[in-house]
């Protein structure tokens, strides 16, 4: 009877997420030298290899690395985005472009397979950006302009979590009241991040207080220092020693936590910034559901429909470039007729010429 329940039908569902695993794809955003790959390092417990950044480079540029981890039995193709050589332009004014036309062409990818005629979602390697670390310089005053152009024009295509890097360099009062400016900010510039769901019963009590501590102050470090009798991951100053897994010294343990708490939700809502940027796209190409007269129409009559008015539209082209080039052509009969018209006077001239003075018995001009 077992075999039979319908209450067995989550446990597939798990067994076949495990078995092909989960893709998440996180945009690290911040200047150079912010501390990026340290803490990307430090959620993943991972040493990812990461070759240094200049500080001298033209214009913003993105770098990819996908990589497999394994935790248990549970398999995580994990990419990395990090922007290079970001606030480093002395004219910073379109610094967020070059991440804002990447965000969108992960969409672009994903709506060209979903539209194939053979398609396989399924294996089909998902690189929509699923989260975006937004670094926040600790300088304890308030956001750049850059920050704010930046994630104003992320905030409606992907979920933005700022976090402010390399927080042991200010003082913990500086660092709250960095926080607090931060928010206050974001709010009176209309800037949208992500909230940790507090819907759902089973997270919405550590979700709630995990809220209360946005923007999230990093740290980042694989080095190991010994505390008592134990190595732990820690950055080492002369006035002490910051653990990177200490709740109390920095919030990365929490952030880890959060990201794989609301993992699924945070692919859920970027689902959600694809179906917007899908629904656009689709309307600009003439995609209607509904059609003049409020009925639903399908996709076939919508092709025909475009495909009819493309080939009204080159008729029309080409009936203009034949009008052109007539037009073109009876002008330069025209002017070959004009010139045929002076050539024949000047030849009757040239013969009257001739006439005269054979007449007067002086040699011809032949």
């Amino acid at each position: 009877k077992r075999k039979h329940r319908m209450d067995l039908l989550p446990d597939q569902l798990v067994r076949k997420s495990i078995k092909h695993g989960f893709c998440f794809n996180i945009l690290c955003i911040g200047e150079t030298g912010i501390g990026k790959s340290a803490l990307m390092s430090s959620l993943f417990n991972t040493n990812f290899d990461n070759s240094p950044s200049t500080h001298f480079l033209s214009s913003v540029r993105l770098r990819t690395q996908t990589y497999e981890l394994q935790e248990s039995n549970v398999l995580l193709k994990l990419t990395i985005v990090k922007t290079l050589g970001f606030g480093d332009q002395v004219n910073k004014a379109d610094s967020y472009q070059p991440i804002v036309d990447y965000v969108d062409a992960q969409f672009e990818a994903y709506l060209e397979e979903e539209l194939k005629v053979i398609r396989s979602l399924f294996s089909y390697h998902d690189t929509r950006i699923h989260v975006c670390l937004y670094f926040i310089s600790p300088t304890g005053r308030s956001l750049k302009t850059i920050d704010l152009l930046t994630m104003r024009n992320l905030d409606s295509k992907v979920n933005i979590i700022p976090v402010i890097g390399k927080a042991d360099s200010i003082s913990k009062t500086e660092l709250q009241e960095f926080k607090k400016k931060i928010m206050s900010e974001l709010v009176s510039n209309g800037i949208r991040i992500y909230q940790f769901p507090t819907d759902d019963e089973t997270v919405s009590g550590i979700n709630t207080m995990t809220n209360g501590y946005l923007p999230f102050a990093v740290v980042g470090s694989m080095e190991k220092v010994k505390v008592g009798n134990k190595m732990v991951r820690a950055r080492q100053y002369p006035w002490g020693i910051v653990k990177v897994e200490n709740e109390s010294h920095c919030d990365t343990i929490k952030l880890r936590r959060m990201l794989c708490t609301n993992m699924e939700d945070l692919r859920e809502k970027t689902r959600a910034y694809y179906e917007s940027y899908r629904c656009c796209r689709l309307e600009k190409l003439g995609c209607r559901d509904i059609g003049p007269e409020n009925k639903s129409i399908s996709l076939q009559e919508v092709v025909e429909a475009k495909r009819l008015e493309f080939c009204l539209e080159k008729e029309e082209k080409e009936k203009k470039i034949k009008q052109q080039f007539m037009q073109k052509v009876n002008k330069k009969a025209a002017v070959l007729e004009e010139a045929e018209q002076q050539a024949n006077t000047h030849k009757q001239e040239i013969m009257s010429y001739e006439e005269q003075l054979r007449d007067l018995g002086l040699f011809s001009l032949k």
